[in-house]
This record gives structure tokens, C-alpha cells and sequence, in this order.
């Protein structure tokens, strides 16, 4: 078998003992085996700083903020920190936030931000990663430039500082409201000296999300004297200053001791949101015990699922995935309940959490319904505020940012979402309203929706949308991507047929089943691939499988060989399509074992972490390992999927294959690891694999605990040789999520080679 291996980079990372808080007696501490700085090398895209679980805020270390691979803010290959701002994305593939930028400082401060190319330039400092210390919840770093010792920690909606000055002389701290992780198009930028120990600011401006606001205020221990820049030039003292690139320079009596303290809220809402955020959850100054809360919230998330067996490295991937899964979406609204709407109205959320950053194209596939299981409550917090933002703009979000449709990627994913969480009983929200929502976010329209531009809405209402409608195809000469939108439009509108037939409504049951085979329109007997389809019925020439030109053809992210396989909806449809199981078995181990070349003058950067030519660094092959479930080579599925949990992920910081994606990558992790996977989300079932622990108890929000338990497991010992669901014989691949909500246990027997009958087949 031809592979392409993801390359693991060797790094010493050095973490912390973490700190002990005060824990439920029951409550295992898993925040020991979580390295943050998995994923922040290579593509991955993660930071590692300091959030709390769904937080507002993520404080984290900034080391670059252009390019690719400055998504997170931060990249391990950088020597040269630039500051600490308090918003982050997680694993995404475009950058943003980075908003409020601290650096401590000595001497004669610098008023420019300078860059990761010139480690001289500017405000920044020099460190080296064995003076970092990472656990959840918590950042350290020693400053080597100025000698400074900066500790970070959080609540959820509030970042605490701790900066220890080992040098006597000069020592203050630099405000960069201008510092962002992207390139801002319409920035605003204000500072308030509220006292002689705080400041606050205002920033508005235009990135990925085209327009946000956010506030912070924050309280320092000690009094400060400030200086105002505006684009490096100090301008004249006033208690309010506004531009569009301010810098503010506080600067510290030097006889005072060495440890100087900053607590910073924030807020979408406004400059009163930011203050009551900070006050209402760090009240005093006690930098220690804001630590050990952030530290026991995680170990109380983490503790939702407990493993044993397995090695060092496989625990510390596991929680590290577990822990990638809570970071987004992020808590939105303040405090009080108010927030900011889609609309840019300040609206109160009545005691409910609105969220924000649904990057669903990708997270629908195993975050979501990882969460389904252990943590239901929150996810249908996150369905709420799916349509709380859909009666505010007029549509279902398809990836949302602080308020903004941003039209990013394809597909209408907050269906599968919303019916996936329905047929699993998770129903505490307007079910008539999400299936009205669901509706109209399958049919063209462009009246009533609140686009920020003409760019968006040609993403958000593509004119795929209505070719689909009216012609019951998408011509690919006459639309971008074309193959890719139709099959996950296919697939969503399956998932909204399942959802009115259980409503009872026959009639758009039968007209979405109808739209749910289009996918066969897309199929080339001849070459054997989903290919464009041009308006006159011919296909798109010339053609080649392999040949990717990033968002500029047929296929989103990949090629024909990636995407020929996306229709979880009907595996058996598309068996027969294809010619048969045996053909089908034929064309699965081609896209394994052919060569993994790919051709284009402007490949999708997407495609990798390959396998032949599947491509597991992105989302639309993470369900192709488990096809072979639903054709009789369940060993197959076994295989392939050890293989990947092997060879695909790492403890190190180019630990990933790929964008992190707002928990996916980690999701398909923690699912496949405990031994199955969420392969059509919206039918409640789910495909065994190759169980990585030898027991997994995950604890269930209804008290009750589903246990997997793997005998005679080891490396080698890596094929099901039998399966029992509580004491029973299985006779299929496949268990149901009623099947988890009951508690109980799913048994595996295993050995070293493959049961070719295992399941009948």
C-alpha cells in the first residue's frame, strides 16, 4: 500500500504539574494528560493558552498574525513572542480576533508591534519553549528580553495576568488595540482611563467577520501613568483617546515589588458589559485561586469520559482531543444575559448562554454528535442559538463569527445539527420553527436575510441553490464547486425528509427524498467518479481524479477521489450506482492504495494527512473508513481506522493532520479511539471500528454509564473478534444511540488477525 505518512516534527514540550483544586470526590483528573501545544505546529492552528470551557475569552500568546498558519495566533516554529491577546480561534483554516493585546515590558518601551521575521523590531520578546508551562487553563512563559515572567490564567468571560519583573529599573505594559490576527479592513479603535488603576477600550473592525465590536476594561493592582500613541507617534494626554491605531503605554512606579497584577473583561455588548463580566467573576486579586477554578472546570469536563490502558502518548492524544472538542463554540453573551445580534442589536438571552463560532461544515460530522452524548444540555444550547440567530438574520448560520454570517463553506450543516440532536431526543427547542428554519435554508431566496455584503450572500444563497430547485442539478459550468454542493445539499436534504416524516409531513418527505438521490446525477459510470455535470448534459472536460485547484473547481478542498464518496445518507444507493458490492469493495481499496499524487497548478493545501488518496487533514473523507461496515469487510474499517489514530495523530505540537477545525479533528479522534463513530449524523446509529482503550466509561448526563470494554487489547491485537451489547451477540456493525442513553456494555473480544465473519459477512 502506497501511503503518505504525516510528518512528526520532535519537540521538547514542557508542562506543568497541574494544580490541584478542589475536585469532586468522583472526579478524575484528566487535565494531566493534556498537552495544549498539540496542534500548534504544522497546520493545526491551536493555541495554547489559557480558556475555560466554552469560554469568552482564550488568552493566549501571539507570535505572528499573517499568513496561513497564524490562524491561531501562535505557531511552535516562532522564537519571538509579540504580546498576549484575549481572543482565539481554535484549528481554523482563516484567521481573526487577536483582540487586546498585553506585553510587559523593562526599559524604554517600543511602540510598534515589529514581526516574527526580526526578533529586534518592535515591543516583542525573545523566549524558548522549556521556560513554557501549558495546562487547561493556564500559560507561563518567561519573557528572555525584558526578564519578565508572565503567568496567564481565566474565567469565562474575564482574562487574569501575572507578570513577575526579575530586573529592577523601568517596567509598564503595552496596550496594542490595532494588534489583530488578520488584516483589519474598517478599524475604530478608542481607550477610557476610567482610574489611576484602569483602563478600558473599545474595537471595532472588519476581518473574516466583516463587523465586530468588543470592549474590555481592566484593573491593574498598582497605579499607572499613561502615554497614547497614534501609528507610533505620542499624541496629547486626554482621558479619551480614538483613532485607528492606538497604542497605550502604562508604565509603574520601579520601587514597587516586582509582581504586578491585571484582570481585563470583555464584552460584545459594550463598555458596562466588559466591567460587570470582569467584576461579577474575578472579584479580588487572587491570581492562584482564579487558576485552580479554571483547572477544576476543565477536569470536570474531561471527566465525562475515563479510559484505562493504552499507552503514555494514546491517554495524552485522547485528552487533548476531549479537550479540543470544548474549547468552541464560544460563550457569547455577558454576564447579565445581554449580547449582540445578528441584526447588531443588543437583545437579553432571559438567563439562557448564546454562543458564537459554529464552524458547522466542518463540526456536524463528529462534534456535534460527540456531544449528543456527553454533554446533550449544551448542545441544545447550541440548536437555540442556531435559531435565536436565524429569527435575528433571517437564516440558519452556516459558520457564524461574534454575530456574523460569514458564508463560509458550503452546504446548509446546521440541519444536520438540529436532526440529529431531534432523533436523539434532545427536543428542548421550537421544533416547528427549526423545521421551517431547515426548510428555507434548503430554498433560494434572498428576501428578508441580513447579508453584510454582495460576497457574502453569493455564499450564503449561492445560485446552486436555485439551479438545484429548477433545473435538479447544479451545472458545473455554471457554478463553482458544483459536485461538492450537490452531494452535501443531497445529504441535507435527507436529513430534512427524515425530519418531516416523523413530523408527518408527507408531502415535502417525498419531495426532499426525491432531492436526497440527486447525488446519481453526478456520476460518471465511465470513470467511475462524481464529476461536473456542464448545462447541456455533458461532462466537464478535460478530467483527471487527482487534480485539485483550491476553491476553483469542481470539488471543495479535494478532488473526485475524496469526494466520490460522500453520500452517508445511501451507502446502498450508492453501492448499486457503482456497480455492486464487489465493484464498491474494488473502488474503496484503490482510494487506499493508489498513489497519493495530486495535480493542479494551485493544489488545495487542505488535502493532506494521506492515505493513498483519501485525505484525512480534512473533513470530507472522515467517513469513508467505516464504508466498508456496510459492505461486508468490517476488518477493513478496523484496520484502516488504527492505521490513521496511529500514523495521523501525535503528541507533539504537528500532533495533527490538518486544521483542528474547532474541535472535528479531535472529534473523530475521541469517538473512533472509544471504538465507533457518527457516520450519518441525523440517523441515530452508530459504525464500530477498532476500539483503542481496553475499557472507556463515558458518563452520562442522565446519571447512567456506557462502558466499552476491549479484552486481550494490545497494538497488534487490533481486529474484533466478537462484539456483545450488554451480554448479547451482535450480528451488525452498528448500535444505536438508545443503546448508549440506557447505559450497559459494549463488549469486544480481540485478536491479531482479521474475523472475516464476524458480523455475517
Amino acid at each position: 500500500m502506497n501511503k503518505i505518512y504525516h510528518i512528526s516534527l520532535i519537540f521538547l514540550v514542557i508542562t506543568s504539574c497541574t494544580t490541584k483544586a478542589n475536585l469532586k470526590d468522583d472526579v478524575a483528573d484528566n487535565t494531566r494528560y493534556v498537552n495544549t501545544f498539540i496542534g500548534t505546529g504544522g497546520h493545526g492552528h491551536t493555541f495554547p493558552g489559557a480558556t475555560t470551557p466554552y469560554g469568552m475569552v482564550q488568552l493566549s500568546p501571539d507570535t505572528r498574525t499573517l499568513g496561513w498558519d497564524a490562524c491561531g495566533g501562535y505557531h511552535y516554529t516562532d522564537s519571538s513572542i509579540l504580546g498576549f491577546s484575549h481572543t482565539h480561534l481554535s484549528g481554523t483554516g482563516i484567521s481573526d480576533l487577536g483582540d487586546f493585546l498585553f506585553m510587559p515590558f523593562t526599559g524604554t518601551p517600543k511602540v510598534i508591534p515589529g514581526s516574527s521575521e526580526n526578533p529586534d523590531e518592535g515591543y516583542q520578546s525573545r523566549f524558548n519553549h522549556k521556560s513554557e508551562i501549558a495546562e487547561p487553563g493556564y500559560y507561563s512563559v518567561l519573557l528572555e528580553d525584558y526578564d519578565i515572567q508572565a503567568e496567564l490564567t481565566a474565567s469565562r468571560r474575564a482574562g487574569f495576568h501575572r507578570y513577575t519583573f526579575n530586573k529592577k529599573g523601568n517596567k509598564g505594559v503595552i496596550i496594542d488595540l490595532a494588534h489583530t490576527i488578520y488584516e483589519d479592513r474598517n478599524p475604530s479603535q478608542e481607550f477610557q482611563i476610567i482610574s489611576p488603576t484602569e483602563i478600558a477600550g473599545y474595537k471595532g473592525s472588519g476581518g473574516w467577520a466583516k463587523e465586530q465590536h468588543t470592549w474590555f476594561h481592566a484593573k491593574f493592582n498598582k497605579p499607572f501613568k499613561c502615554t497614547f500613541y497614534d501609528n507610533g507617534k505620542a499624541i496629547e494626554a486626554s482621558e479619551t483617546v480614538n483613532s485607528e491605531h492606538l497604542v497605550a503605554v502604562l508604565t509603574f512606579d520601579a520601587k514597587n515589588e516586582n509582581e504586578l497584577l491585571v484582570k481585563v473583561g470583555i464584552s460584545h455588548v459594550d463598555y458596562e458589559g466588559a466591567k460587570t463580566n470582569l467584576e461579577t467573576e474575578i472579584k479580588d486579586w487572587d491570581f492562584d485561586s482564579v487558576r485552580q477554578s479554571a483547572h477544576k472546570q476543565w477536569a470536570n469536563e474531561l471527566n465525562q469520559i475515563q479510559i484505562q490502558g493504552g499507552s503514555d502518548d494514546e491517554k495524552t492524544i485522547f485528552y487533548t482531543s476531549l479537550y479540543h472538542t470544548a474549547i468552541s463554540p464560544y460563550t457569547f453573551s455577558d454576564v447579565d444575559g445581554r449580547y449582540r445580534g445578528m441584526d447588531q442589536r443588543i437583545y437579553n438571552s432571559e438567563g439562557k448562554t448564546i454562543y458564537t463560532v459554529f464552524s458547522l461544515w466542518d463540526t456536524f460530522r463528529a462534534q456535534h454528535p460527540l456531544k449528543t452524548i456527553t454533554d446533550p444540555e449544551r448542545n441544545n444550547e447550541f440548536i437555540n442559538t442556531l435559531l435565536t440567530k436565524y429569527d435575528q438574520g433571517g437564516m440558519l448560520p452556516k459558520w457564524e463569527l461574534v454575530a456574523n454570517y460569514t458564508g463560509t463553506m458550503i452546504g446548509y450543516h446546521s440541519v444536520p445539527v438540529i436532526v440529529d440532536a431531534y432523533f436523539k431526543g434532545i427536543k428542548d427547542f421550537d421544533v416547528e420553527k427549526a423545521y421551517q428554519a431547515m426548510v428555507e435554508a434548503a430554498t433560494y431566496n434572498t428576501e428578508g436575510i441580513l447579508f453584510p455584503n454582495e460576497r457574502v450572500q453569493e455564499k450564503l444563497m449561492p445560485m446552486a441553490k436555485k439551479y438545484n430547485e429548477e433545473i435538479g442539478y447544479i451545472p458545473a459550468d455554471m457554478e463553482n464547486e458544483s459536485v461538492s454542493k450537490a452531494l452535501e445539499y443531497a445529504y441535507n436534504d435527507w436529513c430534512i425528509a427524515q425530519m418531516a416524516k416523523d413530523m408527518g409531513k408527507t408531502e415535502d418527505y417525498n419531495r426532499f427524498m426525491a432531492r436526497s438521490k440527486r447525488y446519481a446525477e453526478y456520476y460518471d459510470k465511465e470513470s467511475g467518479f462524481m464529476r461536473g455535470k456542464n448545462r447541456d448534459g455533458s461532462w466537464r472536460e478535460p478530467f483527471n481524479a487527482r487534480h485539485s485547484e483550491h476553491r476553483k473547481d469542481d470539488y471543495t478542498e479535494g478532488n473526485a477521489f475524496q469526494w466520490s464518496w460522500f453520500v452517508p445518507h445511501d451507502v446502498a444507493g450508492l453501492e448499486k450506482l457503482v456497480g455492486g458490492r464487489e465493484k464498491f469493495q474494488e473502488k474503496l481499496d484503490t482510494l487506499f492504495s493508489t498513489s497519493s499524487e495530486l495535480v493542479g497548478n494551485n493544489v488545495s493545501g487542505d488535502i493532506s494527512g494521506l492515505i493513498g488518496q483519501y485525505a484525512h487533514g480534512n473533513e470530507p473523507s472522515h467517513h469513508i473508513t467505516h464504508m466498508y461496515n456496510f459492505v461486508g469487510q468490517s476488518w477493513k474499517t478496523q484496520e484502516l481506522t488504527d492505521h490513521i489514530m496511529g500514523e495521523l495523530y501525535f503528541n507533539d505540537p504537528n500532533g495533527l493532520a490538518g486544521n483542528e477545525d474547532c474541535g472535528q479533528m479531535s472529534a473523530w479522534y475521541v469517538l473512533n479511539a472509544m471504538g465507533f463513530y457518527s457516520f450519518c449524523p441525523g440517523e441515530p446509529i452508530y459504525s464500530i471500528g477498532r476500539p483503542l482503550f481496553d475499557k472507556v466509561d463515558i458518563n452520562l448526563e442522565n446519571g447512567k454509564k456506557f462502558s466499552i470494554i476491549s479484552n486481550n487489547n494490545s497494538k497488534n491485537n487490533k481486529y474484533l473478534q466478537s462484539v456483545k451489547l450488554n451480554g448479547v451477540k451482535m450480528d451488525t456493525p452498528f448500535f444505536d444511540h438508545e443503546d448508549i442513553l440506557g447505559g450497559g456494555v459494549l463488549e469486544f473480544e480481540m485478536g491479531a488477525t482479521p474475523n472475516y465473519h464476524l458480523f455475517n459477512e
